[in-house]
């Protein structure tokens, strides 16, 4: 903001312009950076923002955290914490207060130990430590369970506790070892490499209760997690609280919020199971009772159709007598229908059969007609016949030889028909009206010559 002195009338402005202006000037004079201190006079309102004061030995500046930033923090604010804030330099202009717009919040000291902890995680799962295929399922009826832990530690207690609730007959054997301090995590992996090597129980709880990111540094060290993908038996991690992450949780086969959830996930529930078994008994038995019920019906159906042999004999006795009377009766029955139908075909045939006395001058009668009726029939073709032979007697050629002809034929039967068709020296047959002669050619027909005109 330039003001300008010069003229009285510029020099005044008000003081929300004041404010405007001073807010705007520190957001683009400062860049965002981090900020170290403890938080005083914490408060989390129903809004879900969060207001709280960030103060060293010898100041102090007000902060306030945004709903959407504050939900990303995977731990809880609380007055006294040490922590480390990105925030934006910031005025309210309401009030004129110096502020603080948080943007991220962690633990004082996390930020070398986080980057530690990111290049560790990247490397293992580099190396396939983290792979979902070599994780290991849990058995469902473990016989024993083992536990690395600490034996001061209130998370055993908590695992113990729950073990004995849900499973008390599984047997536990303690891998005691610290789970705090410089040489934790070196304790921590000889324990679990001991569990692998005498290989006694059947799934193995690694555990401690929650903390600071340095009380629980010891599960992020490379020397807990190689042991852990070392480890044959199936291997849970109960490490902090639920919103607490190690290296521990994602080396393990399975992971668990808290160690009281480890114990829940490895051990059966003795109470649901006995439950279970009783529903299942109760079903066994509702089954095994329906089916009894079953049979014995069967067997009272059965019994009611089994039948004594001497009574099944009388039975089958008195079944033949009533067939065979029953065969009689339709034997008689059969015959008296067949005698009634012949004698109905016999009366019907008495009305058939012919009377010779009555009969006989009717076949006199139809004889006479019948012969005189052949009579005019053979007169009848006898004119016929002599009509014709009045008329074909003309042609007849006995007739025509009788009247001086004569039919000249070869000896094969061939009519002659002309003169011009014999030659000197054939021989021809001649039939008169009385005799047939052989006759033979001398001389043919000389033929002329054709006058040239």
């Amino acid at each position: 903001m330039n003001l300008d002195l010069s003229s009285p009338s510029k020099a005044v402005v008000s003081v929300t312009q004041l404010n405007r202006d001073v807010r705007m000037l520190l957001e683009t004079g400062f860049p965002s950076l981090w900020v170290a201190g403890e938080i005083s006079n914490f408060k989390r309102y129903d809004s879900g923002h969060c207001y709280f004061s960030l103060k060293d030995a010898n100041a102090q500046v007000r902060c306030v955290m945004f709903r959407g930033r504050a939900a990303l923090l995977d731990f809880a604010p609380r007055e006294g914490l040490q922590v480390e804030v990105r925030a934006v330099v910031s005025l309210y202009e309401a009030r004129g207060d110096f502020q603080l717009t948080i943007e991220a919040m962690r633990m004082a000291g996390q930020g070398a130990l986080f980057e530690r902890f990111e290049a560790l995680k990247k490397q293992l799962a580099a190396e396939g430590l983290f792979a979902n295929e070599r994780k290991q399922a849990l058995p469902h009826f473990p016989r024993r369970i083992g536990i690395v832990t600490s034996p001061a530690a209130a998370a055993l207690r908590d695992v113990l506790t729950t073990l004995a609730r849900r499973m008390p007959n599984i047997e536990i054997i303690l891998y005691p070892t610290a789970v705090q301090g410089a040489d934790a995590a070196k304790q921590i992996a000889r324990a679990i490499a001991q569990a692998a090597s005498r290989n006694e129980v059947d799934t193995l709880i690694i555990c401690r209760g929650g903390g600071s990111l340095e009380d629980l540094w010891s599960f992020n060290e490379e020397i807990v997690a190689r042991a852990i993908a070392a480890c044959p038996i199936p291997t849970v991690s109960g490490v902090g609280h639920e919103t607490d992450f190690t290296m521990a949780d994602f080396v393990s086969d399975v992971r668990a919020p808290t160690p009281t959830a480890a114990a829940e996930l490895v051990s059966p529930n003795r109470a649901e199971l006995l439950q279970r078994l009783s529903q299942l008994k109760q079903r066994q038995l509702r089954v095994l009772q329906y089916q009894l019920q079953q049979r014995m019906q069967q067997l009272d159906q059965l019994a009611r159709r089994l039948i004594h042999p001497g009574q099944r004999l009388s039975q089958q006795k008195t079944d033949l007598h009533n067939q065979a009377r029953r065969l009689q009766q339709a034997m008689r029955f059969s015959q008296q229908q067949r005698t009634q139908a012949l004698a109905r075909q016999a009366l019907q045939l008495s009305y058939a059969r012919p009377n010779p006395t009555l009969i006989r001058p009717v076949l006199q009668q139809k004889q006479q007609r019948l012969q005189r009726a052949i009579q005019r029939m053979l007169e009848q073709r006898q004119q016929y016949l002599k009509q014709a032979q009045l008329q074909l007697m003309p042609w007849d050629p006995q007739q025509v030889l009788s009247r001086g002809y004569a039919l000249v034929s070869r000896p094969n039967g061939q009519i002659v028909r002309s003169a011009l068709a014999v030659r000197a020296g054939d021989a021809l047959q001649v039939r008169f009206a009385d005799e047939q002669i052989s006759v033979e050619v001398r001389q043919g027909i000389i033929q002329q010559p054709e006058l040239e005109l």
